[in-house]
């Protein structure tokens, strides 16, 4: 009997030391779900971070949305990650409604900005000298998808200004199209931009100087997580809080990601292989192992409803 009485003792505490260790596994689990709008740094950054985390043995899960839903499920813990929050005016609307449900926990990106962007050959600096040369832009600004916030902004801008050009809305893709057959040809054009985008690195572009402030000051990109996500997954946390580039870097891996339609992963790893110092750089300290990038993935990411192709 009372070997009996030891022996389920014994068996009690081995159920109580799994139920522990699985607590234990359940606070830092292999597997996380990035969220990302079709925004050319975000998908950039994602598809980057897919790339390194997945060489440390995670398995990284990308989903496609729009703005909106990205924010709702982030917030609900449906997706881990966002890492492409325009702070503190572009989405300062999604972080009051859901702020209390969201945690920072990096800002892969300083200095960026929205606003009018013409070809360095275009003789006017300003807003205001759209208007006497209306004719050589056709009367329109090329935008891009229609709800977006640059796009709200660029209405105020056309309002506040009197501008007598018409916004004409389109996609992310078919603005940079008409850019670069306008740039091909040197013919003047006006287009919604933003900072950090492929398009900089690639063509000669200034912003229009914005005297009335439309557009607002230069903002930082933020990776937000869903609230106590740097307790669950302390090594991804501490990942994206050096997760950090400088204009040239993400402006190349852009350029790079440009190449490489549909095969975005691909993109991102060729860009690692002519930057191995990332990985010391990016990587938490105890785990600074340069790996070996072998074997591509060519296929898009499960998708979230209502995905978009717009920016800001």
């Amino acid at each position: 009997m009372k070997r009996l009485f030891i022996l389920i003792n014994l068996i009690l505490l081995l159920a109580v030391l799994m139920f522990l260790v699985s607590c234990n596994r359940a606070k830092d689990p292999k597997e996380i779900s990035i969220g990302y709008v079709n925004w050319s740094e975000g998908i950039a950054m994602s598809y980057l971070a897919k790339a390194m985390l997945e060489e440390q043995g995670y398995k990284v899960t990308l989903k496609n949305a729009d703005i909106a839903p990205i924010f709702t499920s982030v917030a609900s813990g449906k997706v881990d990650l966002f890492l492409d929050a325009w702070l503190p005016d572009t989405h300062v609307d999604y972080m009051k409604k859901y702020g209390d449900r969201l945690e920072t926990i990096g800002i892969p990106f300083e200095n960026a900005r929205l606003g009018l962007a013409v070809p360095s050959y275009v003789t006017i600096n300003t807003i205001e000298e759209l208007n006497v040369n209306k004719e050589r832009f056709k009367g329109e600004i090329i935008g891009i998808d229609i709800g977006a916030s640059l796009m709200n902004l660029t209405e105020d801008a056309v309002n506040d200004y009197g501008l007598q050009l018409k916004l004409m809305p389109s996609s992310g893709p078919t603005m940079t199209a008409f850019l670069q057959k306008s740039v091909e040809h040197n013919d003047w054009i006006v287009v919604t931009g933003w900072t950090p985008h492929w398009m900089f690195a690639r063509y000669d572009l200034k912003f229009l100087d914005d005297d009335k402030g439309v557009y607002g000051d230069t903002e930082h990109i933020a990776a937000v997580a869903t609230k106590g996500f740097s307790e669950t997954h302390p090594f991804v946390a501490a990942f994206f809080k050096n997760f950090r580039f400088t204009n040239e870097q993400l402006s190349e891996l852009m350029n790079i990601m440009e190449d490489y339609p549909l095969r975005e992963l691909e993109g991102a790893k060729v860009w690692l292989k002519k930057h191995p110092e990332i990985v010391d750089l990016f990587l938490p300290s105890q785990a600074n192992n340069l790996t070996q990038l072998n074997g591509y993935e060519t296929d898009r990411e499960n998708s979230l409803p209502a995905a978009g192709t717009g920016n800001q």
